[in-house]
C-alpha cells in the first residue's frame, strides 16, 4: 500500500463529512447528511502535514472508520462517496 501524506488524509476525510476538533491530538469526528453527530471518529497526530502515515496508522484508522484499508483510501481519495459511507456504517449498525 502506498503512503499517503497526513494533509491528504485529513482533506479527504473532511470532504467526507468527518468534522475536525483539536485535542491533544486532530480528532476527526463523522456528522451524517442530516448533520447527526456519529461514534465514528479517527485522529491524526500533530505533527507536520507534509509527514507520511505510516502503513501501522493508516489501517488503525481505517478500522477506527469501521472500514478496510481498500475502503478507506476510496473514501479519502473520493471513490466512495459519502452515501457509500452511510450505508456501510448503516449495515453495521452504527447510524
Amino acid at each position: 500500500m502506498p503512503v499517503k501524506k497526513k494533509r491528504d488524509i485529513e482533506a479527504g476525510l473532511l470532504n467526507k463529512g468527518f468534522r475536525k476538533v483539536e485535542t491533544d491530538h486532530s480528532t476527526f469526528i463523522y456528522h451524517t447528511q442530516e448533520n447527526l453527530k456519529s461514534r465514528v471518529r479517527t485522529k491524526t497526530s500533530h505533527g507536520s502535514n507534509n509527514q507520511d502515515i505510516s502503513v501501522h496508522l493508516f489501517s488503525a484508522m481505517a478500522s477506527q472508520c469501521k472500514l478496510t484499508n481498500r475502503q478507506f483510501t476510496d473514501l479519502i481519495e473520493c471513490p466512495l462517496s459519502r452515501v457509500d459511507y452511510e450505508s456501510i456504517l448503516q449495515g453495521q449498525g452504527l447510524l
